[in-house]
């Protein structure tokens, strides 16, 4: 029996490149993003194995609608990987909470309104995969990426708080933290970015994870070594290496 898999911010980027492979894989895909005509071309690429259900998943109204025409039009969702998001580097100097608060809408209360609406379903089944898209900037706070990695951070203790008690009910969580990915939002960085891989990359290592049923997706392994030392550190050698990626000033 063909696997349904819905994916947010499917129109470009990681989203975009996991939907492509899966359909590899097999599976039938629904795709939800504000853009609609960059979904309009994944359907009319795959004829008969995308559905298009444009969606913001700031609505939580819309949210829920969306994904009761999927599970009505296509079928109950197998795999619900929700990889809406958006990042702007912030500073102390131009700090704005009204930006926090937007990303922070999108980011995480944007994905919990998709977990609020998916959970139920798949613990009603006693099966299913979900899976969000956060970053490895939610391990530890770099310069630049306040806001960004406070809301990669939220949802990596939301996913891990929520593991064990889905996992009861038989249903898999996945955490997934990519380093940096070759996609529309990382062109507009300005500096340097270690380990770069690109969105098929990026997506080829996900879906292996999926398929092993892992917690965290984590890569690449030169990214997550890199971070994960970092995060270990004492505050005073990490601030000793963090101060070195600080603007020059007067930028």
């Amino acid at each position: 029996m063909t696997k349904i898999a819905w994916i947010t911010g499917s129109s470009t980027g990681i989203g975009r490149a996991l939907a492509e492979r899966l359909l590899r894989d097999g599976y039938r895909i629904a795709v939800s993003a504000r853009s609609v005509d960059a979904l309009a071309s994944l359907s009319t690429s795959h004829p008969g194995k995308v559905g298009v259900y444009p969606l913001d998943v700031t609505d939580p109204a819309a949210v829920k609608q969306a994904f009761a025409a999927i599970e009505s039009e296509m079928g109950p969702v197998d795999l619900a990987v929700f990889a809406a998001g958006s990042y702007t580097r912030d500073y102390a100097d131009d700090f704005d909470s009204a930006r926090t608060r937007q990303m922070f809408e999108l980011n995480v209360l944007g994905t919990a309104s998709c977990l609020e609406t998916v959970m139920p379903a798949m613990i009603a089944r006693r099966r299913g995969h979900i899976a969000v898209v956060a970053s490895v900037s939610g391990y530890v706070g770099l310069p630049g990426a306040a806001t960004y990695g406070a809301t990669k951070a939220a949802l990596n203790v939301m996913c891990e708080a929520l593991y064990p008690e889905l996992e009861r009910h038989g249903v898999k969580m996945t955490i997934i933290n990519p380093g940096f990915v070759d996609t529309p939002l990382t062109k507009k960085n300005d500096f340097p970015m270690p380990f770069l891989v690109s969105s098929e990359e990026a997506a080829d290592t996900i879906a292996r994870g999926l398929a092993k049923g892992k917690f965290e997706i984590i890569f690449p392994w030169k990214m997550a070594l890199a971070i994960r030392f970092l995060h270990a550190l004492p505050h005073a050698l990490r601030f000793a290496l963090t101060r070195k990626m600080l603007r020059p000033k007067g930028s």
